[in-house]
């Protein structure tokens, strides 16, 4: 019996991290959806890698400067964004977030509607998550 709530005792403070990474990672990426839709470009600067890569449905892909800039320039206007079927899987310090997407925005002027289904790579680093690469599909 005491082998078996030694056991018990090993492997619930992992469980309970994965949980508590997983809560906390849907946490700071809906936070960061909700980001580029208020363009919170301090916020957005914090969340995302210097090397980070983020790729468009169309194949466009920004760095990090790039995001930022055409957010504060209006070039790319979120106006809404909403997640669905939210799929994380853990690797270490690594996490993959799978969703579909329902964005509504402006890019040069130009309005559009999205469905999408997106990938994003985050990075924990200390206690945060940070975004290291997105890439979305026409879903």
């Amino acid at each position: 019996m005491r082998k078996v709530l030694y056991i018990i005792f090993l492997i619930c403070p992992g469980l309970v991290s994965a949980q508590t990474d997983s809560v906390k990672l849907v946490q700071t990426f809906k936070e960061f959806h909700q980001d580029l839709v208020k363009k919170n470009t301090v916020s957005i600067n914090q969340q995302t890698d210097k090397a980070l890569s983020y790729g468009h449905s169309n194949g466009w892909i920004e760095n990090k400067n790039e995001l930022i800039g055409h957010l504060e320039s209006g070039y790319m206007k979120y106006l809404s964004y909403a997640e669905d079927s939210i799929h994380i899987s853990f690797n270490g310090n690594l996490a993959n977030a799978r969703f579909i997407a329902d964005i509504k925005g402006e890019m040069n002027s130009i309005p559009g509607n999205y469905h999408l289904k997106v990938l994003e790579v985050w990075v924990k680093k200390g206690k945060r998550w940070i975004l290291f690469a997105r890439q979305a599909v026409r879903g």
